[in-house]
């Protein structure tokens, strides 16, 4: 095993590719891939051995679009993006009767009925008192987790619509 493939092992995006060549033998090597999206290897080595301070969006969303692998763009908002980093969103590439528990398990009818009581209790002056905070830190925190699954059901349509492109 060369150099690169020992420092690369467990790279989303080498693992992203290695899935796609599967399909695509073009992306059986890091060269194959720099001639499909316009760039050079060594941009491609580096993002596969995690030696880029920070990969260029663009990069991102054509290896993840090349790739079929839609979970990527999160991946990359959560652990690369220093504004994503800090959004409700999730890398997971799960299936949907996973998302579908995960879902309706949050958006129960007494979690959902609490949600719109407090929040109109907190907002029937117009204000966030100091005493109304906590309850106000665990409404954002219950709908950042119901956005989060939202971006995995996402995931799960956006990888669907990619595997019916690649038949």
């Amino acid at each position: 095993m060369g150099r690169d493939a020992a420092t690369s092992c467990g790279n989303v995006w080498r693992e992203a590719r290695l899935r796609a060549a599967r399909y695509n033998d073009e992306l059986n090597s890091q060269d194959g891939v720099a001639d499909l999206i316009g760039c050079g290897r060594d941009a491609i080595r580096r993002i596969e051995n995690g030696l880029n301070k920070v990969m260029p969006v663009d990069t991102a969303i054509l290896l993840a679009d090349l790739y079929h692998a839609p979970e990527l763009k999160n991946y990359y908002c959560l652990h690369e993006c220093p504004i994503g980093r800090n959004r409700p969103l999730s890398d997971d590439s799960i299936e949907i009767d996973r998302a579908t528990v995960k879902l309706t398990q949050i958006l129960r009818k007494e979690t959902v009925q609490w949600f719109k009581h407090k929040l109109q209790d907190i907002a029937m002056d117009g204000e966030i008192s100091d005493d109304e905070l906590d309850e106000f830190d665990s409404i954002v925190d219950g709908l950042k987790e119901v956005s989060k699954v939202i971006s995995e059901i996402e995931v799960i349509r956006d990888r669907r619509k990619a595997e019916r492109v690649e038949k």
